[in-house]
């Protein structure tokens, strides 16, 4: 029961550790007036690197199924 109830009080103070830190962020800073208004990042393109996490994601999920299938003909 003394384990149950030491759980329990670590799940809250972690929940509440990360519901302040939430809390905490600094502001957005001000925008600059000649910038137009446009996002810091100046609209970088992410294609590309949405096409190397894809093909690393598809790289890990068929060696785990390579590995599977081996290991079930085992």
């Amino acid at each position: 029961m003394k384990k149950i109830k030491t759980g329990f009080i670590m799940i809250v103070f972690l929940i509440l550790g990360f519901s302040l830190n939430t809390n905490a962020q600094p502001p957005d800073p001000p925008e600059d007036p000649q910038s137009g208004g446009e996002v810091v990042g100046g609209g970088a393109p992410i294609g590309s690197g949405l096409g190397i996490l894809l093909a690393l994601g598809a790289a890990y999920g068929g060696k785990k199924v390579w590995d599977y299938r081996r290991n079930m003909e085992e």
